[in-house]
C-alpha cells in the first residue's frame, strides 16, 4: 500500500517549446516550394476572374451555396450532381492511402495545412527572434522591454496570417471584390466576420502555439498510418548500423570503431516535432526529411559519405546489415498494395472525367400524379396528368419543346399553354404539368398501361434529352 505521506507520481509533463534551428537542403527546399505554391493557390484563386456570360459569377472557383451551386473554371456542379463532390472526396482518400502505403506520412510533411501554415509561423518567428539559439535566450529571459517588443511584432505577424487566413476563405463563397468591400465598411453579413474570427483564431493558435501537439494529440492520422504500411514502406530512418557506435569527433585523433554519427544533435534541433529519429520510427516523426539535410550538412563537414538518416525501408535494412545494396526506390514504390490502390484512385476519377462529359445541359424529372392514377372527362377521354422540372443549366433564356413518343396514340397538352413549348431561366428550374390523353375507346385507353418517353428539347443546338415513363388506362 502507499503511505498516506507518499504522493502519487503523476503522469503530466509540461510541454518544452520546440525551437527548430534553420536548415539548407534538398528537401527543406522542396518544402519551401510546396508552401508557395500551396499558399499561392489558397489566397488568390477567389481573385482569379472566369467569364461564364452575363447571367452567372464570373469567379473561377465559387462555392456558390446561396444559389446551390458549385464552379470550378469551366466546371459547373449542380445539388443533384453531388456525387462529383463526393468521388474527388474518395479520389482525396485513396490518394492519401497511395502516397502513405509508397512514402509514410509524406502528406504529413510536406502538404497538410497544419504543418503548411506551422511552417510559416516559425519563418516569421526566425525573422522576428533570430534562429534557433536566440529563440532559446529569448523564451528563457525574464520579461524585459526586448522581449515584449519582439512578441508583440511576432504575435501581429501571425494575426495577420491568421486574418488572411480566415478571410481568403469566405471569399470562396460570394463574389470576392464585393464581399471585401462589404467586410471593410461594416455592412458585410455577421456570419462572415464570424467565420473569418473563428479561422483566425485557430490559425493563430494552431500554427503558433500548438504546432506538433495538434498532430500528436489532436489528429487521427498518426494512429491510422500504420494500416497502409509495411516492410517495403519508404520513410525517414537512422542507419544505426552504420552510426553507432556514437562519438564525439576530435581533430586530429583516430576514431577508431566508431560509428560516423558524432552526435552533434543536428537531426534534433532541426526537427519541427522535437523527436529523435535515431531512436527508431515514431509517432510523432511526420517524415519531412529535415533531418536528412541537417545530418548529410554534417556528413559533408566531416568527410563521411551522405545517407546517414535518409529515406529507406525495412527490408533495405535488413539487406544493408547483410552487406547487400538497398532495393530501387520503384521497387519499392510498385507493389501490390500500392497498385491496387493506383487501380482505385484512376478507376475513380476516369469515371468521374467520363460522367462529367456525358452529362446534359438539359436536366428533366417526370413525377405521375397518382391520385388518382387517370381521370375520365365528361367525353371519355382517360388523362394522365405528370409533374415536370426542367432546368436549363446553359448560361442563358431558352424555350423548349416537350414532345412524346409511344406505341399508343396519346396527346400532349401543357397547363396553361396553347402550344408545347416553356422558357426556361438562365441556370434555373421550372415546373409545370403535362397532360396525356388517350381518346375514348382507343388501345392506350383501354390497356391497363402504355409505355411513353417524353422528350424536351432546347431551341438551338441539338441538346435533347428524354425520361421514360407509363401511361394508365382503365386496364379492362
Amino acid at each position: 500500500m502507499t503511505s498516506p505521506d507518499t504522493e502519487p507520481h503523476s503522469l503530466y509533463a509540461a510541454r518544452e517549446p520546440i525551437f527548430p534551428r534553420r536548415v539548407k537542403g534538398t528537401f527543406r527546399t522542396l518544402k519551401w516550394w510546396l508552401l508557395a505554391l500551396m499558399l499561392g493557390a489558397y489566397y488568390l484563386a477567389p481573385w482569379i476572374r472566369w467569364d461564364r456570360g452575363p447571367a452567372l459569377p464570373d469567379q473561377a472557383v465559387l462555392l456558390d451555396l446561396a444559389n446551390r451551386r458549385f464552379f470550378f473554371f469551366m466546371i459547373e456542379i449542380w445539388p443533384h450532381e453531388f456525387y462529383f463532390v463526393a468521388g474527388l472526396l474518395i479520389m482525396a482518400g485513396l490518394g492519401l492511402f497511395l502516397f502513405t502505403s509508397a512514402a509514410g506520412r509524406v502528406w504529413c510533411g510536406y502538404a497538410c495545412p497544419q504543418t503548411v501554415w506551422t511552417d510559416l509561423m516559425i519563418l516569421v518567428e526566425r525573422w522576428v527572434e533570430g534562429d534557433r539559439n536566440a529563440r532559446l535566450r529569448l523564451h528563457r529571459q525574464k520579461w524585459n522591454a526586448e522581449k515584449v517588443r519582439k512578441r508583440a511584432v511576432k504575435w501581429t505577424l501571425w494575426f495577420l496570417i491568421g486574418l488572411a487566413t480566415g478571410g481568403a476563405w469566405v471569399f470562396y463563397f460570394t463574389d470576392a471584390p464585393t464581399l471585401l468591400k462589404d467586410l471593410v465598411t461594416g455592412q458585410a453579413h455577421p456570419i462572415a466576420y464570424t467565420t473569418i474570427f473563428v479561422l483566425t483564431a485557430t490559425t493563430f493558435l494552431f500554427g503558433g502555439f500548438f504546432r506538433e501537439q495538434v498532430c500528436i494529440y489532436a489528429c487521427p492520422w498518426p494512429r491510422i498510418q500504420a494500416a497502409m504500411m509495411d516492410e517495403d514502406t519508404i520513410t525517414v530512418a537512422y542507419r544505426d548500423w552504420r552510426g553507432e557506435p556514437r562519438g564525439k569527433l576530435h581533430k586530429g585523433e583516430p576514431t577508431v570503431g566508431q560509428g560516423d554519427c558524432i552526435d552533434c544533435m543536428a537531426c534534433v534541433n532541426v526537427c519541427p516535432m522535437g523527436i529523435d529519429i535515431r531512436d527508431g520510427q515514431q509517432l510523432a516523426c511526420i517524415t519531412c526529411g529535415l533531418c536528412i539535410d541537417a545530418c548529410n550538412d554534417t556528413m559533408d563537414k566531416i568527410g563521411k559519405p551522405r545517407g546517414l538518416i535518409d529515406y529507406l525501408a525495412l527490408t533495405d535494412e535488413t539487406r544493408e546489415r547483410a552487406g547487400a545494396a538497398p532495393k530501387s526506390v520503384w521497387k519499392h514504390v510498385f507493389r501490390p498494395r500500392t497498385i491496387l490502390y493506383t487501380v482505385l484512385w484512376a478507376g475513380v476519377g476516369i469515371a468521374l472525367v467520363v460522367a462529367l462529359f456525358l452529362r446534359s445541359d438539359i436536366d428533366v424529372n417526370v413525377t405521375p400524379v397518382r391520385n388518382p392514377t387517370f381521370v375520365t372527362l365528361s367525353d371519355g377521354t382517360i388523362r394522365n396528368t405528370y409533374d415536370v422540372r426542367l432546368r436549363n443549366k446553359l448560361g442563358e433564356d431558352h424555350s423548349y419543346a416537350i414532345t412524346i413518343t409511344s406505341a399508343a396514340d396519346l396527346a400532349l397538352r401543357i397547363e396553361g399553354r396553347d402550344d408545347n413549348i416553356v422558357t426556361v431561366p438562365a441556370n434555373e428550374t421550372f415546373s409545370t404539368r403535362v397532360y396525356l390523353e388517350a381518346a375514348p375507346g382507343s388501345a392506350a385507353a383501354e390497356a391497363e398501361r402504355s409505355d411513353v418517353r417524353i422528350w424536351v428539347g432546347a431551341d438551338v443546338g441539338n441538346a435533347r434529352v428524354h425520361h421514360d415513363t407509363v401511361f394508365n388506362g382503365k386496364g379492362q
